[in-house]
């Protein structure tokens, strides 16, 4: 059985391929169950159910959240997914929003700053021209990978991560504040689960931002997290197998669901190559069971 419950569309947040590439790309890999985990946006999960039964394949409703978590006084992001939730519920669909629209306006202000930089280095600004030009790429939410494709395409920088290494980062605007809290009960209300998405990725939204030990790392979800969610990833595209066996005792230990998926945005496409046991879908067809 091949599974992949963590991918990214073009058509609502930052993948390189359509919803419905995906599929297409899903069914030629062979994969048996898979979830489209967009950040912050639910807006393709009923093209997906669509797309999952006309290619025969189990699904399971997904989206991404990105949290403001407090920890000793200081704000970091993490990022947790939602699965098995109801699609057309008010609360989790009107907040969705409202992060949607947030979004937009954090582009707009990281572009106002990007001038800024830009006048300092006499470089010529960003206009309302290169908006439209950023806006065209994109079919689901506006963020800083596009922003980066862009000043790759416009020669300012070599490669996206220059992009964030010498503008993105320092021109960054905070995201939505969601707690981890709030996720956890708009999921939950909507009939879903959380897990805490990818807790040991070095180059991404993680608790290695707080600490790359592995033992403090579930220290701190023991303490501040744990109440909050379902289930944890343990497999992921850039775990090791250290990562993997820490999470997988830890969930264990806790009777947390354990979840796994590539994380693919298509670029590559690493969708359904990791090694994921079957038994990860069986959880969740026990609790719809329940």
């Amino acid at each position: 059985m091949k599974i992949d419950l963590h991918i990214h569309s073009k058509t609502c947040s930052d993948g390189n391929l359509s919803i419905e590439e995906i599929f297409k790309e899903a069914s030629k890999r062979g994969l048996d169950l898979l979830s489209i985990t967009d950040h912050d946006s639910i807006g393709c999960q009923e093209k997906a159910i669509a797309l999952a039964r006309e290619h025969g394949i189990s699904y399971i409703t997904g989206v991404e959240l990105n949290v403001t978590f407090h920890y000793l006084d200081k704000a970091f992001p993490l990022d947790f997914l939602g699965y098995g939730y109801d699609i057309h519920d008010r609360e989790l669909r009107g907040k969705l929003r409202l992060m949607r629209e947030h979004r937009e306006w954090r582009a707009l202000e990281i572009l106002e700053r990007l001038n800024a930089e830009f006048d300092r280095e006499s470089i010529e600004r960003f206009t309302e021209t290169d908006l439209h030009n950023i806006q065209a790429k994109v079919d689901g939410a506006l963020g800083r990978p596009h922003i980066a494709g862009y000043l790759v395409e416009k020669g300012i920088v070599s490669d996206i991560q220059e992009a964030f290494d010498r503008y993105l980062v320092q021109c960054d605007v905070p995201k939505y504040p969601l707690s981890l809290a709030e996720a956890s009960q708009l999921v939950r209300s909507a009939g879903g689960v959380l897990a805490l998405a990818h807790p040991n990725d070095p180059h991404g939204t993680s608790l290695v931002n707080i600490t790359a030990d592995l033992e403090q790392q579930t220290n701190i979800i023991e303490e501040y997290v744990l109440e909050y969610i379902d289930g944890v990833e343990c497999w992921h595209s850039r775990n090791d197998e250290r990562t993997t066996g820490h999470y997988i005792e830890f969930a264990t230990k806790h009777g947390l669901l354990m979840t796994g998926g590539s994380d693919c945005h298509q670029k590559p496409i690493l969708l359904g190559t990791l090694d994921i046991p079957d038994w990860v879908a069986e959880q969740f067809r026990r609790r719809r069971e329940e």
